[in-house]
């Protein structure tokens, strides 16, 4: 009920006084993009085979294949250039781009890493680095258009979907103690059932996918199964620590078009993701 309330405060905020999800930022430096930005890129449809055999020929190292939905996978994958942005402080979730094969709707989505880039390294964005990686992609994947998705670029960093809603750096911290033992007990919960992946970025960082219940996760086929690719959910295991962005800026930022009704609607997915994802630490 409190959560609801605090969605329903947000909507009367919004409005009266505007959307309260603007960039605290500076204004976009020269070379980045003016207007909004595409959440996804999207393409016609081919198998999860072809979609990895085209990751690998492109330079991209494919880590996970996961079953983000029914009848729908995400094939995890990173580069060297990706690694090498996300060893940057409190920056891991970069690591890993997302391309969603939708066997249902025969289409592919993959997450756009200006949008993504630009959300996730704030500050330390360079728009050089994560403009070359979007080539490679649309060299690999011919015909790729943007999402209907979108953001305005300026206002990806800082972004929080409504007043009273978290930040990217306000992170959840699941569980604490040695490194090597918060990766064990993510290993080892119901066999590793749940453990999609882990990629290991420095010797202090390792970025984690993970799964939730599947009476957690049914909020995707609520919302939109087009995004689903936001499955498996990221943990950073890094200086002793297990954390994960917080629902409510994750989903938000995975599905910019969604409304304050549509956010009520699955209000209690926030909660029942942090009670999904602090089991293992119990």
């Amino acid at each position: 009920m409190k959560k609801l309330l605090t969605i329903l405060f947000g909507a009367f905020v919004l409005t009266f006084f505007g959307w309260a999800g603007n960039s605290t930022e500076a204004q976009a430096s020269s070379g980045e993009p003016s207007g909004e930005v595409s959440a996804y890129l999207q393409g016609a449809y081919i198998s999860v085979a072809d979609a990895q055999s085209k990751l690998n020929a492109a330079g991209f190292e494919v880590i996970s294949t996961f079953e983000s939905v029914k009848d729908g996978k995400t094939i995890v994958f990173t580069c060297p250039t990706l690694k090498k942005e996300a060893a940057k402080p409190n920056r891991a979730n970069i690591a890993a781009m997302r391309l969603f094969v939708d066997d249902k709707e025969k289409t592919i989505s993959l997450t756009n890493p200006l949008y993504f880039g630009k959300a996730y390294m704030q500050k330390d964005y360079n728009h050089a680095t994560f403009a070359a990686v979007k080539a490679k992609l649309e060299k690999a994947f011919p015909g790729l258009k943007d999402s209907e998705d979108k953001m305005k670029f300026k206002d990806l960093a800082g972004f929080h979907f409504t007043i009273g809603m978290p930040y990217y750096e306000d992170a959840k911290v699941l569980g604490e103690g040695n490194n090597a033992d918060l990766l064990a007990k993510l290993k080892a919960y119901k066999g590793g059932k749940d453990f999609a992946f882990e990629l290991k970025i420095s010797n202090d960082t390792t970025l984690v996918g993970y799964g939730v219940g599947a009476g957690t996760k049914r909020f995707v086929d609520k919302i939109g199964r087009a995004n689903a690719g936001l499955m498996p959910w990221p943990i950073v295991v890094s200086g002793g620590k297990a954390t994960m962005l917080q629902a409510e800026y994750y989903i938000a930022m995975n599905y910019p078009l969604l409304g304050m009704g549509q956010f009520a609607g699955i209000a209690t997915v926030p909660g029942d993701v942090i009670k999904d994802l602090s089991k293992p630490f119990k």
